[in-house]
């Protein structure tokens, strides 16, 4: 059993440390050869109908809900109970990520307006706005804790975001869908308004609830037996949810390339992990936040859960595979900023460090 358990942690520690290199090798191999990722993706475990909306629980919904199920297993509640004596910090977190992003995707729709292919702009915004309507993702608070940051306010950052999802990533796509033109429009507003909702409450509100719920039946010893064991699972399940989704997009996204859009598609995404982590660092040094509080403001505000975007555009735009390279592309941008973060800027201590007013 040590043995084992040993081996499961020398593999934990393998991926964690190689997981950039896993997801550009997924990708790589989405892209040569989707046959199986398309497979996995056609099967249906069951189909319910929840207040009059049809819910498929399709392979991607079911790893997804797995990935939230046991992040909320690693969530201690008795660790976020600090913030409600400071909750300053906590809510203006949370609407950073939501309005910051929908600023962008209004200053990026004027700025495009005379770009030479108004589809390719709309591609660009329908895509943008999947990703900010996003919960904040939970490899933040690894990156967090990774940098010493406050892991409290990092969790409180995670949790509230993706249990607050049924009701904001409605009201951001709805918002977002103002910017949009025609059908893109419609099509934001059709998602926000029927699929979305009942989409996030079952497969990502209800399993990381379940999974914190779990997590407080379990007696710190079991956490502790079953914790090497989660960690590199859910590596396993991660990497196969993002090869099933690429597998939509990317072979048809690369059969003919639109370097010009490519290009456009990249600066702007890079733009936007700037602004996202950039408004973490300017909420940290307008309160004059501790340091620990600074990283966790930055990776929280820098970092959306794209696996949630991706199975969810891949329900109404697989047709569209530009919109789903954003997600594609922006989910390994965050992680390589999120690594410049990490080495240039948390590890720099702030000029001066003052006690949080949070």
């Amino acid at each position: 059993m040590a043995m084992s358990s040993n081996v499961a942690l020398r593999l934990a520690e393998h991926l964690h440390h190689n997981l950039l290199r896993y997801i550009l090798v997924a990708y790589s191999v989405a892209a040569v050869f989707p046959e199986a990722g398309l497979a996995i993706r056609n099967i249906n475990f069951l189909t319910i109908s929840i207040f009059d909306e049809t819910v498929q629980i399709t392979v991607p919904a079911a790893l997804l809900a797995t990935l939230l199920f046991n992040a909320g297993l690693g969530i201690r509640v008795e660790s976020l109970f600090g913030l409600v004596k400071r909750p300053l910090l906590l809510i203006l977190g949370l609407a950073a990520n939501l309005a910051i992003p929908l600023a962008f995707i209004l200053a990026i729709s004027i700025f495009m307006l005379p770009w030479h292919n108004p589809t390719e702009v709309q591609y660009i915004l329908v895509g943008l706005a999947l990703i900010a309507s996003m919960p904040i993702a939970g490899s933040s608070s690894a990156w967090s804790q990774n940098a010493d940051g406050d892991l409290a306010l990092s969790l409180g950052l995670v949790i509230l975001s993706t249990c607050l999802s049924p009701l904001t990533t409605p009201m951001a796509l709805n918002a977002a869908g103002w910017v949009a033109n025609d059908v893109y429009a419609q099509l934001l507003n059709e998602l926000a308004d029927h699929q979305t909702k009942v989409f996030l409450a079952m497969f990502v509100f209800l399993p990381t609830t379940l999974g914190i719920g779990a997590r407080r039946l379990m007696r710190e010893g079991q956490w502790e037996q079953a914790k090497p064991l989660i960690k590199p699972a859910n590596t396993m399940v991660l990497l196969t949810l993002i090869y099933s989704n690429a597998a939509v997009a990317l072979p048809q996204a690369l059969a003919n390339p639109d370097w010009d859009f490519f290009a456009a598609l990249t600066a702007i995404l890079v733009l936007l992990s700037v602004v996202t982590f950039g408004s973490g660092w300017m909420i940290a040094q307008g309160l004059r936040v501790t340091h620990t509080q600074r990283a966790a403001l930055m990776f929280g505000l820098g970092m959306n859960n794209n696996g949630t975007a991706m199975v969810l555009a891949s329900t109404v735009f697989s047709q569209m595979p530009e919109i789903m390279l954003s997600i594609i592309l922006y989910n390994l941008l965050q992680h390589f900023a999120a690594g410049i973060v990490d080495r240039w800027i948390i590890r720099t201590p702030l000029p001066l460090q003052y006690g949080t007013h949070a």
